[in-house]
Parts: C-alpha cells; sequence; structure tokens
C-alpha cells in the first residue's frame, strides 16, 4: 500500500546542531561525508532510518554526511516546485553506466538475432505487438481490467470497446501511434490538449474534461484509498506558464547546460505528473510524453518496449520515487534512479522476447520439414506464416510465388486448410487464408 514516506530531517540543521553543542562531531561527520560520494544505494530517509549507521554516528549525523556528498553534484532544472523552489538532479553511479547501457542498446544500430527487426515486416510486427503492450498495460495501471487476450482481440479485429476499460486500452494505442507521426515535431501545449483528447475520449466521467486542461474551481489531489493527500499539484492558473516552460524544456530550448536526452525524457514524465495539467488522465499522460521524447531525440527501440509492463509489476515503487523526490529537497535523482532501471529492464525483456521468438521459429521450422505429406511450396508458405503470423495469402499471391497455375495454388492452400493450418474466409469477392493461431502446436499434433 503506497504512504507518505517519512520526512528527512534537514541536513543544515544537524549540522548545526552539532556546531553548537560539539564541533568535534564534525569530522567523522565529513569522514563520512567522503566515504559516501562513491555510494550507489542513493537511500532515501525514509529507508536510511531502518539502516545501521556507520560506527561512531548516529542516523541524522549519516544524513547529514549523504546530503553533504550529494549537493556538489546536484545541477539545477526549469521545473519549480509550488512554493517556486527548483528541482534538481544528480548523476551518481550507477546514472552514468545504465545511460550507457540504453545509448548502446535503444539508439544506435544494434543486431537482433536471426529476426532482424530491421526487416520492415518484422519491425513492423514488434511495434504493433510493442503498442498493443504498452496501450494494455499502461491503461491497466490507470484501472481498466480488461484481459490481454481480449484487449489484443479488439485492437486486431477493430471492432468498438465493449466498456470503459477496453475504450482505455484502444485510446491508449491510438495515442501511442500518434506520438510516432508527430516525434518529429516540437512541442506545444497544443500537442499535449490533442494527446489527452486521444487518450481520454469516452473515459471520464465529466465528457467536458476530454482535451483540456483543468480549471481554477477543480480541486485536484493525489491520495491513497484512506484520503493520506500525497501530492497538490500546482494551481490551475498557473499551468499556462509552467507548461510553456516544459515545452521549452521539452524542446531543448533550457536549461543552458547539456542534460543528457535520456534523463530529460525522464525528467518530462516526472514534469508532467507533478503540474498534473488534467483532470484525469496524467499519468498515461505522462508516459506518452516520455515515448514521444526519447523517440524525437533518436531512440527507435523505444518503438519496441513496454516501461508500463515494468511499472505495473509494482506500481509502488514507481509512486514512491515521486515521493521520494517531493519529499527530500526536489532531488530528482530518486526518479531518475528508479526510471532508467524500468527502461533498462524494458530493454532486457525485449531481448529475451525477441531471442524466445527466435527458438521458436526454428523449432516450428523443424516441425514443418517434419511434417508428412506437404510439398515443397506449402513448406515455403508455413516457413514464411512461422515469421508472419499476421500474413494473408490468397490463390493469386500462391500463384505468383510459385510459378503455378491457378488450381495447383488452390489445391495447396485448400490442403494446408484441411490440415488445420490455415484458416479461410471470403473478403469480398475472393477467399483469404490466413496461418492458424496455434500454428505450432497443430504441427505438433501433425507430427
Amino acid at each position: 500500500m503506497m504512504r507518505m514516506p517519512k520526512r528527512p530531517p534537514g541536513f543544515q540543521r544537524v549540522l548545526g546542531d552539532v556546531l553548537a553543542k560539539d564541533q568535534g562531531r564534525l569530522d567523522p561527520i565529513l569522514h563520512a561525508a567522503q566515504r559516501a560520494a562513491g555510494d550507489r544505494a542513493y537511500l532515501h530517509w525514509d529507508k536510511l532510518r531502518h539502516k545501521r549507521p556507520p560506527t561512531g554516528l548516529s542516523h541524522e549525523e549519516w544524513w547529514a554526511a549523504l546530503k553533504m556528498a550529494r549537493a556538489g553534484g546536484l545541477r539545477t532544472t526549469p521545473l519549480l516546485d509550488v512554493h517556486g523552489n527548483a528541482f534538481r538532479f544528480g548523476t551518481p553511479d550507477p546514472v552514468p553506466e545504465r545511460l550507457h547501457e540504453i545509448d548502446k542498446s535503444a539508439a544506435g544500430n544494434i543486431e537482433m538475432s536471426e529476426t532482424k527487426i530491421a526487416n520492415p515486416g518484422e519491425r513492423d510486427r514488434y511495434i504493433i505487438r510493442s503498442l498493443m503492450e504498452e496501450a494494455i498495460t499502461s491503461s491497466q495501471l490507470e484501472g481498466a481490467a480488461t484481459t490481454r487476450r481480449v484487449a489484443k482481440e479488439m485492437i486486431r479485429s477493430k471492432r468498438e470497446p465493449k466498456d470503459t476499460s477496453e475504450r482505455m486500452i484502444l485510446n491508449n494505442y491510438l495515442t501511442i501511434q500518434r506520438i510516432r507521426s508527430i516525434s518529429g515535431q516540437e512541442l506545444t501545449p497544443g500537442t499535449l490538449l490533442d494527446l489527452h483528447r486521444i487518450l481520454t475520449r469516452q473515459t471520464l466521467e465529466d465528457p467536458t474534461a476530454v482535451g483540456r486542461f483543468r480549471r481554477k474551481d477543480e480541486k485536484i489531489t493525489v491520495a491513497t484509498p484512506y484520503d493520506e493527500v500525497l501530492h497538490t499539484p500546482p494551481p490551475a492558473i498557473t499551468l499556462p506558464g509552467r507548461l510553456a516552460e516544459m515545452c521549452r524544456f521539452a524542446n531543448g530550448k533550457s536549461p543552458k547546460y547539456f542534460i543528457h536526452p535520456v534523463i530529460r525524457s525522464v525528467m518530462l514524465h516526472f514534469w508532467l505528473a507533478y503540474d498534473h495539467p488534467f483532470v484525469d488522465g496524467n499519468g498515461r499522460c505522462a508516459r506518452a510524453l516520455f515515448y514521444w521524447s526519447m523517440l524525437r531525440q533518436g531512440y527507435w527501440l523505444c518503438e519496441f518496449i513496454s516501461i508500463s509492463e515494468i511499472i505495473r509489476k509494482a506500481p509502488a515503487r514507481y509512486g514512491r520515487a515521486f515521493l521520494y523526490t517531493e519529499t527530500d529537497e526536489n532531488d530528482l535523482t530518486y526518479f531518475i534512479l528508479y526510471h532508467l532501471e524500468v527502461i533498462r529492464r524494458a530493454i532486457r525483456e525485449l531481448h529475451e522476447y525477441i531471442a524466445e521468438k527466435t527458438a521458436q521459429v526454428r523449432r516450428a521450422e523443424q516441425l514443418i520439414r517434419a511434417t508428412a505429406g506437404l510439398n515443397h511450396r506449402q513448406y515455403a508458405l508455413l516457413s514464411h506464416a512461422i515469421r508472419h503470423p499476421d500474413a494473408r495469402y490468397t490463390t493469386q499471391s500462391h500463384r505468383h510465388s510459385h510459378g503455378v497455375v491457378n488450381q495447383t495454388a488452390r489445391t495447396d492452400l485448400l490442403a494446408m486448410t484441411d490440415m488445420g493450418l490455415l484458416e479461410q474466409r471470403k473478403v469480398g469477392k475472393r477467399h483469404v487464408f490466413t496461418p492458424v493461431a496455434d500454428l505450432e502446436e497443430r504441427l505438433k499434433e501433425l507430427r
């Protein structure tokens, strides 16, 4: 269950007390600060207070030492809190390590084993799969309860959603497609409204809240089920200026110093969630904005990963990353560390998926070769179908591919249909054949 973390003690107050009572205590704190410079854990006070402090230090003195070690590496951002104080971030280990890994695996030319993701047909398959995964899981984070099987069927068949859960999933899918089409354009408040309109259409209790920012009379807070307020966003009257500044940041026009593109994308995710400019759908919109930023800055592999799938597995960690930042003097490093790990895990899961699919293709091809009663043309078609499960075949396409007469092509397709390897349906005046959903299992049965 999500709860408000314990707020840290002010480290300036701790140091002030030490200087006032016993200046000799300052030396061990300074030594602890030097040792903490290489600390990779970056613990928040909420966790640190339960750990054993270094010998000779109290928990508060240990915290003061850590804050001293961190302070020198923090940089100010254009994002301000409701009191006008700037958010800051650092890049302690393992931030550079994770950024390097993401740079290598998400932005350059990489090999994707034998599946060859750069192939247009394979690329589209993985894009569609990833878009559906992100649409489904991102909506589930917001409470959509539809199962994956039903959601995928709805998207593939292009049928109308039956309920709000399905509508949320479809809206999310359409939003991500929209993001792909505008990833080369600059962000504007109008773009945000357009994305929100697609995201929330026919899903909000107040239909007039779709595609608009919240008004002054709409008091929005983020709270637990027990009404403990976790976050109160900035007043609605300040949104035009705040969002204009966020767009400047998104478009790379601020600040004057270099920010790594991935960190910029992660900060945009936090920024929109912090400002909470909409009545509802802020989380989905924040994640969508992250994808827009990553694609805009050349991280093409993000078309294929689903961060929501990782977040959904441990939603409390997602919430704590926000709260740790807000309760520790606007230190964005907590959220950055969390989000970089999410990206890294999503990329690794993609590679595992590709390896699994590669192995599946190999197994299926072995099964095809072991299936009696198939001619070389049918072998070729089934091998293609294994790699392209959404492919459609007709008598004409099969005839042209193999240079046979119409009757031979039709006989090949009907024979595979009788064997339960293809499904036949009529589209207009043509008979269309598609691979069965469980082609590998069917080949096992035939063998």
